[in-house]
């Protein structure tokens, strides 16, 4: 086992902050701050510097965050190998999903494989594509799931399902009869987007400037976080939306939503991401490996 004050040393020294540490090894801070004080009483030097609310790594602290780094793969390798002799899959599992998978897919995806390995701790981090990717770049979760293309060439990305993006609005609206629409149809309408850094706002603002169009056109009033609150200012009458049709399927089915196809079809890649470089416990191969089996990335469906 390696030693919980490096663990937690290398944790507070990788993402900066004692705070976030806490939360990520589901500490309390003063707990985070005890470890990290054994530590330097250990080796008689304090390993950060304290300013302003701000920490960084004093000399000592560079030295033993290279060792640490290498002490941990180097365990979490052993204990791998063992594992596999051994058939064990155990260990904590930190996933990111995006609001809307996180919403609407990864907890059956969830749900199935902690039925198939009961010893994994599962643990889900929710966020926008911006956050979880993010959040994959500082090693906060093991693997996201995202729902719109990631940029950094560090990550590997692997498009798993693809998701269809429809106009929605009330069944009283001017449009509601239509059986397809173009951006330039929006344009004259109350607008309900999702906020910046959303992987669907990404998709719709990437939809328009492919086909001639700009976002700014349209008459945004309102932003919103979630689908869900998208679904429900749009059932309120306050304007229309551009969302996955996964998402309102039930609002269909109950007829307080109504779902119009756009001309050229707008879909989105669901895609898992994760460091290239990074070790991966067999925890993590175990999942990989089944969301591989569920992947349809033609058809968007599981």
């Amino acid at each position: 086992m390696a030693d919980r004050r490096l663990q937690v040393f290398h944790t507070v020294a990788r993402l900066l902050s004692f705070t976030k540490a806490a939360e990520a090894l589901h500490m309390t801070q003063p707990a985070v701050t005890f470890q990290i004080r054994q530590l330097e009483e250990y080796f008689n030097t304090r390993l950060f510097d304290r300013t302003h609310n701000k920490i960084s790594l004093t000399e000592a602290g560079d030295q033993v965050f290279v060792y640490a780094e290498r002490i941990i793969a180097l365990y979490n390798e052993m204990d791998n190998q063992v594992r596999r002799l051994t058939g064990d899959v155990i260990g904590v599992l930190v996933v990111g999903a995006s609001t809307t998978l996180a919403e609407y897919r990864i907890p059956t995806l969830l749900g199935d494989f902690q039925a198939k390995f009961q010893d994994v701790k599962l643990r889900l981090k929710v966020s926008n594509t911006l956050g979880v990717v993010q959040m994959v770049e500082n090693n906060e979760v093991d693997v996201g799931v995202v729902e719109a293309p990631v940029s950094n060439k560090n990550l590997f990305v692997r498009v798993c399902w693809r998701d269809q993006l429809m106009v929605v609005c009330p069944p009283d609206h001017p449009l509601s009869g239509c059986d397809h629409l173009s951006p330039g149809n929006l344009v004259p309408y109350p607008f309900i987007g999702r906020e910046e850094g959303s992987g669907t706002r990404e998709v719709v603002e990437d939809y328009f400037t492919s086909h001639g169009a700009d976002l700014g056109d349209l008459a945004i009033t309102m932003e919103f976080g979630s689908p869900e609150a998208v679904k429900s200012a749009v059932e309120a009458g306050l304007g229309l939306s551009i969302i996955s049709r996964d998402t309102c399927s039930k609002e269909l089915k109950l007829g307080t939503l109504c779902a119009i196809p756009l001309d050229p079809p707008m879909t989105r890649p669901f895609s898992l991401v994760y460091q290239r470089q990074k070790f991966r416990l067999r925890a993590m191969e175990e999942f990989l490996a089944f969301v591989e089996q569920r992947c349809d990335p033609d058809t968007g469906s599981e």
